[in-house]
């Protein structure tokens, strides 16, 4: 502190030789490590606001920077991601029976680079495919708010806040591709658009007795706009594909509505129950709508058309929480429409409209609002503090996922890609001395399908964790961490010539954190 005035710097540098994702009897010369090297700084400057009808209020400004610079697990394929943000708040919590405001800006400007190789059927050697040498992008966005909290109406608590946001994004990829012959890149794409998102909201919650109500409605217009792909070749600069894409715009109405209700009255102390129905939608980013790409020898096309996805979902819950022992069990049911997913149109060797040749072993996808997908399911959880100094946790999730795509659909019928049916965690942290606690953590996931046809299947897996920290002096920690402590090999991709991709194996980590 620096008088009234905080600041806060920050700082991180990672570097990794990383791992390599094909392992075993199918890895070739050509897979990689995912080294990483990855730096960043902030600042943060945190201050009282002095004037008339600001007392209470406070300023905070902030500023970042990164870069990331890593492997992509392939010979010829690598990625770099930079950029910085700049961004400032100002509020005043509201006071009981009075009023509060935030209003807050931000801005944030991006590049991206990323080279995609083919691979041949051996996995011996590597074909540059793909070169995405730049990606511009930039994002802004304004957000004000009012507040009220009043402390007495209808027998509770009521605190409110209507507001108004706006988020608006441009970006571009400019690249190289075509490279059938391996003797260089033949073609150039220049692609991109405009996304905007406006809207105002109102959200409440009141509380009195044994409830808790809340609820909100927003209304939103979205935008695309400036839309382009053009393709030419690089030896004389003729166009071969000018496009301009059509501006396109909707609006929509969503809503939350929850509640909850103390049954110690019914059941006794300790016990509640919860219930909650909401609507939500996303709208299609700028990479879905402009930007494609390829891993290896899978290609997946963007699409201009895209509308936004919605949600409607509803869920009810029961929960436990008295000495020391908490519980909760909730079922649940969500269905988004206009889902945006990426398609298999076909499967290589072959040659497609816009996307170009497709190796074997590849496919060749596309994002697309593919129907409904319908899921309902289960959720458990618990935990046992057995002790000051001990404490067990676990948690279990059921999910029944189907995709509605209409009967002419492929994918009508299937299950979502990379949606596990089953999903388990457990866990024990131990504060062994007053200076050392440690931790373990367990984690399953049931098989799953790596693809939207459900051709791909990616198996079941179970991972622990172990962590370790030593209170070495006031401010000062040391810790050591092993993720996936018996090396399981977790699959979490697959190719058309199911050639798995992994996860992480054994990792060892230490570090020293400091504080003041």
């Amino acid at each position: 502190m620096l008088g009234p005035v905080g600041v806060t710097l920050s700082g991180l540098y990672e570097t990794s030789d990383g791992y390599t994702p094909v392992r075993g009897a199918a890895a070739g010369a050509a897979d990689q490590p995912l080294d990483l090297d990855s730096r960043s700084a902030a600042l943060r400057v945190d201050a009282p606001l002095d004037g008339v009808n600001l007392e209470g209020a406070n300023l905070s400004l902030r500023a970042a920077t990164w870069e990331e610079d890593r492997g992509s697990g392939l010979l010829n394929a690598r990625s770099n991601a930079s950029g910085h943000s700049l961004s400032a708040t100002a509020a005043k919590a509201p006071t009981v029976d009075g009023y509060g405001w935030r209003l807050q800006a931000w801005r944030i400007e991006s590049d991206f680079a990323n080279s995609s190789a083919s691979v041949a059927a051996d996995r011996s050697t590597t074909t540059p495919a793909n070169d995405q040498y730049k990606t511009p992008a930039t994002g802004w966005g304004l957000n004000a708010a009012l507040r009220r909290r009043v402390a007495e109406i209808a027998g509770g608590r009521l605190e409110w806040e209507v507001g108004a946001d706006a988020r608006f994004n441009e970006g571009a990829t400019n690249e190289f591709f075509s490279n059938p012959t391996g003797a260089g890149f033949a073609r150039g794409r220049r692609a991109g658009g405009e996304t905007s998102v406006a809207g105002a909201y109102v959200d409440g919650s009141w509380t009195g007795g044994d409830w808790l109500v809340a609820g909100g409605l927003r209304y939103d217009r979205w935008k695309n706009e400036a839309g382009f792909r053009y393709e030419y070749t690089l030896a004389t600069g003729a166009p071969i594909l000018d496009e301009t894409d059509e501006d396109r715009s909707g609006e929509v109405v969503s809503a939350r509505l929850a509640a909850r209700r103390d049954l110690a009255a019914w059941l006794g102390e300790g016990y509640a129950w919860r219930a909650a129905a909401y609507s939500g939608f996303r709208p299609a980013t700028l990479n879905e709508l402009h930007r494609p790409f390829r891993v290896g020898n899978d290609i997946t096309e963007a699409n201009a058309g895209l509308e936004p996805e919605t949600l409607r979902g509803i869920e009810t819950g029961l929960a436990f929480d008295r000495s020391g022992v908490a519980w909760g069990a909730t079922v649940f049911w969500n269905e988004i429409e206009d889902a945006i997913v990426n398609v298999t149109i076909g499967e290589g060797p072959a040659t497609f409209p816009r996307a170009g040749f497709v190796p074997a072993g590849g496919v060749l996808r596309q994002r697309q609002n593919a129907g409904t997908i319908k899921a309902w399911g289960l959720e458990l959880n618990g935990s046992v503090r057995a002790s000051e100094a001990l404490a067990l946790n676990a948690a279990l999730s059921w999910t029944d996922a189907e995709v509605d795509g209409g009967a002419a659909a492929p994918s009508d019928g299937l299950r979502p890609a990379q949606a596990p049916e089953w999903s388990a965690t457990a866990g024990v942290d131990w504060r062994a001395t007053d200076r050392l606690s440690l931790g373990l953590a367990a984690r399953y996931e049931s098989a799953r399908f790596d693809d939207d046809l459900n051709s791909r299947t990616l198996d079941p897996a179970v991972t622990l964790d172990a962590r370790a920290e030593w209170s070495a002096g006031d401010g000062v920690m040391i810790w050591a961490a092993v993720d996936n402590a018996f090396d399981a090999d977790v699959e979490v991709s697959m190719t058309g010539s199911d050639v798995a991709g992994y996860g992480p194996p054994r990792t060892v980590r230490a570090g020293v954190r400091f504080s003041y």
